[in-house]
């Protein structure tokens, strides 16, 4: 079912405080925005639901640094202790244009929320957080750089286009 701010309930925390009473297996979100709606949406990833959302963000550290920066001050060690143990995976995502001239291709950071990742969260050491990614690979993490790097070795995308949407250009392995 399907709720619209506006038309079937009067704002956005309200429409899923109702849905999480109809006991849901999956909630789509548009996009995490204010702190009522990143607490409840967390709250429901806690209690076993699966929770899909947005926000924008550069990349999957900005994700999380958004979503702890959207709350008070005093609440984000509260918060990262949730997010620690409700998040599953950050994907950041970035179209790119195709060397051929023929639309965009997806290129994609994939944060795989472990007990190592889960404890950076934890202890607020996101800086740690990208050689995970890199260590991990075989547990399906991949960095934005890494990505654009394969993309551009396969003809995908142009030199330029790799280093202009890297998050790190200098991390490319060409």
């Amino acid at each position: 079912s399907q709720r619209e701010v506006g038309t079937h309930v009067a704002s956005f925390a309200n429409g899923l405080k109702s849905a999480l009473r109809e006991n849901p297996d999956i909630i789509l979100l548009g996009e995490m925005r204010d702190p009522e709606t990143i607490s409840l949406a967390m709250t429901a990833a806690e209690t076993g639901h699966l929770v899909f959302s947005t926000v924008h963000a550069r990349d999957v550290v900005g994700a999380i640094t958004r979503i702890m920066d959207s709350l008070p001050t005093d609440r984000q060690n509260s918060i990262s202790t949730q997010m620690s143990f409700a998040l599953s995976y950050i994907i950041a995502q970035k179209l790119v244009p195709r060397l051929d001239g023929n639309g965009r291709v997806l290129a994609m950071e994939i944060l795989k929320i472990n007990k190592s990742v889960s404890n950076q969260i934890r202890q607020n050491n996101l800086s740690q957080i990208y050689l995970s990614m890199e260590t991990r690979s075989e547990e399906g993490m991949n960095t934005m750089e890494a990505h654009l790097s394969t993309l551009y070795r396969r003809g995908v995308i142009s030199l330029e286009d790799a280093e202009f949407y890297a998050n790190d250009a200098k991390s490319l392995d060409l």
